[in-house]
């Protein structure tokens, strides 16, 4: 436990102490701004790094050796519809519940004054994820080649981006990008490594690996067919 934690610190450090050390450079020579403002700062980003580190420590101990488990499980009830039914429930609740999306949904929602609901905006970035999650299990059982189905997705996301509304553009692609967080990321990722582990013909090294990157399409359709239903 003792080796996790300070493993796991280290990342948190690695990944806040860059930021943290620009603004208080920024705050010395450029931007000046207020005591009580600064040491809110200081004392949110103690927070967020302990949080961080509760967050990958619990990632780590319980919930990737959970979905490698259920991964490995799921080839064994031989039924390819309960494999995309698990697929989708966890690409759903997992981006639903993943921090960089909760954020884009409540700006999405304050910057454009309600009229692009955030509740909505969160849930169609969950269902683009779970469907495209879905049809990333469905390559590893079928044994499809990955550059055939990103070739596929990544030519409607173009195609969309071509027909649909310009404002939603910008949004759909980062509505994409933040569905690769903390958390939907390892939990997919590991459920796709314990599958692809137990099935023959299959390596978890090149089989487990692109489920995340090809589901990420998933929010940018499916923000982009919003817009087109707006419109």
């Amino acid at each position: 436990m003792i080796p996790l934690l300070r493993e796991k610190l280290i990342e948190v450090l690695q990944a806040v102490g860059p930021l943290l050390l620009g603004v208080c450079l920024l705050q010395i020579t450029l931007v000046h701004a207020p005591l009580g403002l600064f040491i809110q700062f200081l004392a949110g980003s103690l927070l967020a790094a302990i949080g961080m580190l509760l967050l990958f420590v619990g990632i780590e101990l319980g919930i990737l050796p959970m979905g490698r488990f259920i991964g490995a499980e799921l080839p064994k009830k031989g039924s390819m519809s309960l494999i995309l039914a698990v697929a989708f429930s966890v690409g759903f609740v997992t981006t639903a519940l993943e921090p960089d999306v909760l954020v884009l949904s409540t700006q999405v929602d304050e910057a454009s004054s309600g009229a692009i609901s955030g509740p909505v905006v969160l849930y169609v970035i969950a269902l683009g994820v779970a469907v495209l999650a879905s049809i990333a299990m469905a390559r590893i059982v079928r044994g499809w080649p990955l550059k055939y189905v990103m070739t596929t997705g990544y030519s409607l996301a173009l195609l969309l981006a071509l027909l649909g509304p310009a404002q939603f553009i910008p949004l759909a692609f980062d509505a994409g990008s933040v569905t690769t967080g903390v958390l939907s990321a390892p939990i997919i990722t590991a459920l796709a490594i314990g599958l692809s582990s137990v099935l023959a013909g299959r390596s978890a090294a090149s089989d487990g690996f692109g489920l995340v990157g090809f589901a990420s399409i998933g929010p940018i359709i499916a923000i982009l067919i919003m817009g087109m239903l707006r419109a």
